[in-house]
């Protein structure tokens, strides 16, 4: 007798880190004085205190989705990135970042990151903070939560996308 499983996946619930779950406020110094200190910038993000909207948004979509990050942080910092999601009890999910040398402004560089992901998946929404990032996952076709509830940063919106930083 041939028994076939048939593995049903779980729409996604994708979301951003900085500025979304994580609060960058501590460390956006680094990015606002002349020169930027970019490795600065990234090495405190292990000192991120959860941003209680975000983190309590992912841990209620993880009950019926399945939780992706997708961030502009270059890859060399997973590590921090995935202890720092452990730590604060979020939700464990496969975590696409920023290649070391992609420069690319946010808007172009995240909803590509996303497409990739969705080939064959249901993407039931997104959440970010960066409007301009929203406005491409919107114009990708993606439902869309944007994530308010942390003050905006002009130093941040640059780094995202005017360097192709986060």
């Amino acid at each position: 007798m041939v028994v076939e499983a048939f593995v049903i996946s779980r729409p996604l619930a994708v979301f951003d880190l900085d500025g979304t779950v994580a609060d960058t406020r501590h460390r956006l110094h680094f990015v606002e004085a002349r020169p930027r200190d970019w490795d600065a910038f990234f090495a405190a993000a292990a000192q991120d205190a959860p941003l209680a909207e975000g983190a309590e948004l992912a841990r209620t979509s993880a009950e019926t989705h399945e939780v992706v990050y997708v961030t502009g942080r270059p890859e060399r910092c997973r590590r921090d990135t995935v202890d720092w999601l452990d730590r604060h009890g979020l939700p464990a999910g496969r975590l696409l970042m920023r290649a070391e040398r992609d420069r690319r402004p946010a808007r172009v560089a995240k909803p590509e990151l996303l497409r990739k992901l969705a080939r064959g998946r249901t993407v039931a929404m997104v959440v970010d903070d960066d409007a301009l990032v929203c406005e491409a996952y919107r114009a990708a076709g993606f439902r869309v939560v944007h994530a308010d509830w942390m003050p905006s940063s002009q130093a941040l919106r640059q780094a995202q996308n005017g360097a192709g930083r986060t």
